[in-house]
């Protein structure tokens, strides 16, 4: 028997944005980082100048989530992801089920130290992590054309709840589900997070695209090499191509890589118009995944000899300061042979 409230640990855009949609299913716990987010979803029932149910409280103790909740959804940073489930690991176990909503990768390495390579064996998925840090048996993930602002104002949506568990899938149905929101079912756990992290990458190149007023044109291009490039990556690490072809793929690469509701998207038309990156990440109140990923891309991008140009451009214009009409140049002018070939 599942217990009536259900937990989300992280109160950001997208953890907000979980809370509410679970709220029409059940009682909710939201665990906040700041005391000051805590008094304000409880007092004032808002967050992020969101109007939130009264159904939904909030908390700074995640012993106390842990003991009332038995489902948890996890939506943080990747970058604080292990950190986070270290912390929680004491208050965990068996009995808990785990599906968390966050679109990065873990490494564990200096990344204050030059690195030229990846390997797949130094990079993590949410799922490897949650596994490997507690005793969580039952672990899924939420992945999809997800953005939050279109949730919050009551459009449809879909989302895709990943497992090797059918319990997991059906239970993130359950809690999900309303008229205006959709939940699929997919046994592909990696292929959806994988998928739901690189898409981040495209969304940057997206939002230059947008920025420099290159057309509809490009931008199918673009989405279309992005997503051969997704699939490059995925071979890499051992996920089949048909995991990227459904919503936790294609669908999430479309919706990021074209939207102003994306973070990663307006981060790209930023660095089109000449802003730094060091400039941006400090004045950006959430995190743009797709710049931490994209050099976790580049890495593994390296050592695996992946075809991947759009990345490597990317790479070179966000971290190097590489011209961003050159790097256009060179992929509009890129020796591709064929269109499809797997």
């Amino acid at each position: 028997m599942i217990k009536k409230k259900v937990g989300v640990i992280g109160a950001g855009s997208f953890g907000t944005t979980v809370a509410t949609l679970l709220s029409r299913n059940a009682d909710v716990v939201l665990f906040a980082k700041y005391e000051s987010q805590v008094i304000e979803i409880n007092e004032k029932h808002s967050n992020r100048g969101y109007k939130l149910p009264e159904n939904i409280m909030a908390t700074g103790d995640l012993s106390l989530l842990a003991e009332e909740c038995q489902v948890l959804f996890p939506v943080v940073p990747s970058a604080g992801f292990r950190t986070m489930m270290q912390e929680l690991s004491q208050f965990v176990g068996p009995q808990h089920i785990i599906i968390h909503g966050t679109k990065g990768l873990d490494v564990q390495f200096d990344q204050s130290k030059p690195l030229k390579f990846l390997s797949k064996d130094e990079i993590y998925t949410m799922s490897e992590v949650i596994r490997y840090e507690t005793s969580v048996l039952r672990v899924g993930c939420m992945s999809g054309p997800n953005l939050s602002r279109e949730i919050m104002a009551g459009l449809p949506a879909a989302t895709v709840i990943a497992s090797d568990f059918d319990e997991v899938i059906k239970i993130g149905h359950d809690l999900l589900s309303n008229p205006h929101f959709f939940v699929f079912g997919s046994h592909e756990i990696k292929g959806a997070e994988f998928a739901g992290t690189y898409k981040n990458i495209i969304a940057l190149a997206g939002g230059m695209v947008a920025e420099k007023k290159l057309g509809k044109n490009l931008e199918a291009l673009l989405i279309t090499r992005g997503l051969r490039e997704m699939i490059n990556f995925g071979n890499a690490v051992g996920i089949h191509e048909k995991a990227f072809l459904g919503t936790a793929g294609i669908g999430d690469l479309i919706a990021t890589a074209t939207s102003e509701n994306s973070r990663n998207y307006n981060f790209g038309r930023r660095i089109a118009r000449g802003e730094k990156m060091e400039t941006i990440l400090e004045e950006e109140q959430e995190v743009a995944e797709g710049v931490r990923t994209l050099k976790i891309a580049y890495l593994l991008s390296n050592f695996y000899t992946i075809n991947a140009p759009i990345t490597k451009m990317l790479y070179k214009v966000i971290y190097e300061g590489y011209q961003l009409d050159a790097a256009i140049k060179y992929l509009m002018n890129y020796p591709y042979s064929t269109d499809v070939d797997f």
